[in-house]
């Protein structure tokens, strides 16, 4: 089994079981060992758990309704923004977004531009949108105009999305004009990097789906210190942000042909 695939099903049980010890965790692996499963467990301590005596548990994602209404106005502009990208008739790939909160950052400046959000502005619209946001599925339900295609996988309660290698797969299988991502940091030399490793797969398989990708980063992303390496700025096509981004950060996107913008600058 490869090792994202069991790392996937050590998050899998650890939501659906609660904490669990490394002998319980081997057996559900199907006897895989127990020094492969501590090495699956020190790998993903880097991102969403916390290592236990003889096991590990789960850090909780931040609940989508603690985050969605952060910074509304700052979200609204980007998701216009972002919005007007968008021609009649094409498709978008629409990242979970809102529910990886920023790392801690001054008060009064976190949250991300919500897929949600962008998601009421293209109502009304003739086109597709591809997402395992739960949120955004709901939102467009009842849209006649837009054509709705939702990721597989499993769902996850608190934080309103899908994952899974279901998840991961069906990208694969699709085109997308634009993809919307979202990220928890930026780091100063233009890498974008995330906390969430289980999400890591599906990001990179929608990347590749995908014609452009846009990247909406509002100020407290700028400059991040995430460690799992998600993407580079050679995957970009446009960074959307609320406010000047550093010069040391914005140097290397651009010398790769990506266009950063403030939300501002183009009325949607």
């Amino acid at each position: 089994m490869l090792a994202e695939r069991r790392q996937q099903r050590i998050l899998s049980a650890l939501r659906s079981g609660g904490p669990a010890s490394v002998t319980d965790l081997s057996e559900q692996l199907g006897g895989v060992s127990p020094a492969t499963v501590r090495r699956d467990l020190v790998r993903l301590e880097e991102g969403p758990l916390t290592r236990i005596h003889g096991g590990a548990v789960e850090e909780g994602d931040q609940p989508f309704a603690e985050v969605t209404e952060v910074r509304v106005p700052e979200k609204d502009a980007m998701a216009a923004h972002a919005a007007a990208m968008i021609a009649d008739g094409q498709s978008a790939l629409l990242d979970v977004g809102t529910t990886r909160p920023a790392p801690p950052v001054r008060p009064g400046h976190g949250g991300r531009a919500g897929p949600h959000r962008l998601a009421r502005r293209l109502h009304g619209r003739r086109l597709t949108a591809i997402t395992g946001n739960l949120v955004v599925h709901e939102d467009v339900a009842g849209d006649g105009s837009i054509d709705r295609v939702p990721l597989g996988g499993m769902a996850r309660r608190e934080n309103r999305s899908l994952i899974g290698f279901l998840t991961e797969d069906t990208p694969r299988r699709l085109h997308a004009d634009w993809l919307f991502l979202g990220t928890s940091a930026v780091r100063p030399g233009g890498q974008v990097p995330d906390t969430t490793v289980a999400e890591v797969p599906v990001e990179r398989a929608m990347i590749k789906a995908s014609d452009k990708v846009v990247l909406p980063a509002d100020r407290a992303r700028f400059p991040g210190t995430d460690r799992v390496r998600v993407w580079g700025p050679e995957d970009l096509g446009v960074v959307v942000t609320d406010a000047p981004v550093y010069a040391a950060t914005r140097a290397r996107p651009e010398e790769a042909g990506v266009d950063v913008v403030l939300a501002g600058e183009v009325q949607a």
